[in-house]
């Protein structure tokens, strides 16, 4: 029992240290005390830029006369490729290809489950979660941050920015031990009106956000309450999409470099000549090339060409291996132009199962995203209750919501609408249940209104169908009494 006391007043001890640091305005003891993967971010960024490759270093060849002097330098090939960013892409389409479908759970939350619709439709949500996703993807980490302002006409806005490395930003992070984000940094550089530059961090905690600027003389903080009562930002970091496949990516652009410097030299036809025929011989760099053969080669044909055989076919198979193994390390669908020709005819179904690489890299991913994305959407909640529409705080305090990933292929529509269909008649599935699962609805809260409203008039032209036969009715029988 001791041990456990001693552990939390530990725990407990560290982070009155670092809300001292903070109160007290120590800025840089407090980014001492935070996370930082810069150089993990940057080492990613290099292998992300295609031009900061390995390749693109390989030096000049150097042409030496018959004396030994220098004659001049040959550049060689650099080919550098892309591959990182082409895993990246395929992986943000088969998570974020298509939006989120969000839905509510609760009951009597239909006001906040609009506004918070309204909010990912104005912020432009899906856009920045794909932003978000291809900078964790290239940068192993990123975050989004809220923003919370008034416009011109003092109505509350929020805004949402994706910070990442690549963007000049830089990332600090405090975790407890239970793995729960406790304190988020975001440094940045700002120009000033004279031309030059300040560095701030802001610092965001549940409770208060420090706007914190280095001046000369040291820091100067500014302190905000925090009206959400959340930390304003979701934190991610993962692997990079191509981890594991770094050295299979510097070989295949070895491979390719040389294999373009092998074809400069061999690829066209070489003619073989005597000496005492050749009077003008063509220089380096123009189309012809010889070779001058003098009497000790054995040549005794006056003219004759060297062709290459069957030298580049291990290369080639080589090269087909490599990019076969990169693409199956990093679970990355290899869409050549021979493999789309083979798709244009195949289901959604059967172009998940072509796609099944893909498809389980995003299921791994999703083990990342999905709570984040609750994240997000309690935070939104959070910020529409206590900060867009205070109306709505009881409602937002109620609302619950689920989001659904979405097939980046789409659905096979009539047989997700036959099998809706056949639930609702086998009395297995509830009419609104049905209308949030059909695919061609895009507002289930809207639709469902409608129809009850159809409903609604089509029951009362029944009722004054009714009425006015039991009117006949009586009218004929009063003519019959008479």
């Amino acid at each position: 029992m001791s041990n456990l006391s001693n552990f939390v007043n530990k725990v407990l001890g560290i982070n009155q240290a670092f809300e001292q640091l903070l109160d007290a305005g120590d800025i840089d003891g407090v980014k001492s005390r935070m996370d930082t993967h810069e150089s993990e971010v940057i080492a990613a960024i290099e292998e992300y830029d295609y031009k900061q490759h390995a390749v693109n270093d390989r030096p000049d060849k150097i042409i030496y006369d018959k004396k030994g002097n220098i004659k001049g330098t040959v550049e060689m090939n650099k080919i550098p490729i892309p591959y990182e960013q082409y895993a990246n892409e395929m992986a943000l389409v088969f998570l974020f290809g298509r939006q989120l479908k969000w839905s509510q759970l609760s009951k009597g939350t239909d006001d906040a489950f609009k506004a918070y619709t309204d909010l990912l439709e104005s912020t432009h949500y899906h856009a920045r979660a794909r932003e978000f996703k291809r900078c964790a993807g290239s940068e192993t980490e990123s975050a989004m941050l809220y923003r919370l302002y008034r416009d011109d006409d003092g109505k509350a806005k929020c805004q949402i920015r994706v910070l990442a490395k690549s963007k000049g930003d830089e990332i600090y992070t405090r975790f407890d031990q239970y793995n729960d984000l406790k304190a988020f940094a975001w440094g940045y550089h700002t120009k000033e009106a004279d031309n030059n530059t300040k560095y701030h961090v802001d610092i965001h905690t549940a409770q208060t956000i420090y706007h914190c600027t280095r001046g000369k003389l040291g820091w100067e903080v500014q302190k905000e309450v925090n009206p959400v009562g959340k930390i304003l930002a979701i934190y991610v970091r993962q692997k990079k999409e191509w981890h594991g496949a770094e050295a299979i990516r510097k070989r295949i652009e070895h491979q390719a470099a040389t294999s373009a410097d092998t074809n400069d030299y061999f690829a066209d036809p070489i003619m073989i000549m005597n000496a005492d025929i050749i009077k003008n011989m063509p220089e380096k760099g123009q189309p012809g090339k010889a070779i001058v053969a003098n009497s000790q080669t054995g040549v005794n044909d006056v003219a004759k060409y060297l062709t290459w055989d069957n030298a580049p076919q291990a290369k080639k198979e080589e090269m087909e291996w490599l990019d076969s193994q990169f693409m199956q390390k990093t679970f990355t669908p290899n869409l050549t132009y021979d493999a789309l020709k083979s798709i244009s005819q195949m289901s959604a179904k059967a172009l998940q199962m072509f796609m099944l690489s893909g498809v389980i890299k995003a299921n791994n991913n999703k083990e990342i995203y999905d709570e984040l994305m609750d994240r997000s959407a309690s935070l939104m909640i959070s910020i529409i209750g206590n900060v867009l529409d205070v109306s709505l705080m009881k409602q937002c305090k109620e609302l619950r919501v689920a989001h659904e990933w979405q097939n980046p292929f789409g659905e096979d529509v009539m047989d997700a609408i036959k099998n809706i269909v056949g639930s609702v008649d086998g009395g297995i599935m509830s009419r609104e249940t049905a209308i949030s699962l059909n695919p061609l609805v895009t507002d289930p809260l809207g639709e469902l209104k409608k129809l009850n409203e159809e409903r609604e008039q089509a029951i009362q032209q029944q009722m004054e169908i009714y009425k006015g036969e039991q009117g006949d009715n009586r009218e004929d029988d009063e003519r019959d009494e008479e």
